[in-house]
């Protein structure tokens, strides 16, 4: 049988580590906890669930998630999310694979999300598919700068799990809309670095088509309330990417002439 490391990078997350360390206790032969200066109780809580924790300066997602990967002692490494849990048929799917001792292939899952006490199947939200039961020596975390995602060397086969990763992310409506905001900083400030642009017709057609998109044809409005506020701030959120980006390039443009 396969030994399993569970890896899982924190900062301030004491609302969610402890349930999280709780769902993995029969299926990790060992659980690291690389964390980037929370200032709650995350340490005392990670110390108490028997987890390995390593305090490391921040990299962006990526790097640090790889930087956690190679603190492992096991080359089989399940990557987690503090806000994240095994439901437990992804228990049962997880202690199979470790049976088969195979570390030539990488496995994926899909994520439900808990949206201030509901879980949500639709909005393009369910299912969130993710690789996360993999080797580190056949794969690696890449990306930009909040969109990490593993890429696994050639050969390395993908193979579905059952059962569900539960993903308990917004508490709030406020929540979530203080989230957009800042995600949509780092990803209009990652398309200003790439020479992207934002034109007028973008600004105007893009969310709109987000909200149609989501609501109606992914089924949002089967989610009831909370489904037409997710499809609502994710139309939001399309809006101020391209409005801060154009306005990043209107600054570039106005320093260049001053």
């Amino acid at each position: 049988m396969a030994l399993l490391s569970v890896v899982i990078i924190t900062l301030n997350e004491e609302r969610n580590i402890g349930r999280c360390l709780q769902s993995v206790g029969v299926i990790a032969d060992e659980v690291v906890v690389v964390d980037s200066g929370s200032t709650d109780r995350t340490e005392a809580i990670c110390l108490e669930h028997g987890a390995r924790f390593i305090s490391h300066t921040w990299l962006g997602f990526a790097e640090t998630k790889n930087f956690a990967n190679s603190q492992a002692k096991y080359p089989l490494i399940l990557s987690l999310d503090a806000d994240e849990a095994l439901s437990e048929k992804l228990k049962a799917s997880i202690l199979a694979v470790k049976a088969m001792d195979s570390l030539k292939t990488a496995f994926s899952m899909n994520r439900l999300t808990n949206y201030c006490g509901k879980w949500v199947k639709h909005c393009g939200w369910y299912p969130d598919t993710k690789t996360r039961l993999f080797s580190r020596e056949y794969a690696r975390w890449t990306g930009k700068v909040i969109h990490e995602k593993l890429t696994t060397d050639p050969g390395v086969e993908i193979k579905h799990l059952e059962g569900d990763l539960l993903h308990y992310s917004y508490y709030s409506i406020a929540g979530h809309i203080a989230q957009a905001n800042r995600f949509t900083d780092l990803t209009a400030e990652q398309a200003f670095r790439e020479g992207k642009k934002s034109g007028i017709l973008q600004i105007l057609i893009k969310p709109p088509v987000k909200f149609i998109r989501d609501y109606f044809f992914k089924l949002g409005f089967l989610d009831g309330y909370y489904g037409f506020i997710i499809c609502r701030i994710s139309a939001q959120a399309t809006f101020f990417k391209y409005i801060k980006l154009r306005q990043l390039n209107a600054g570039a443009i106005s320093n260049k002439f001053k």
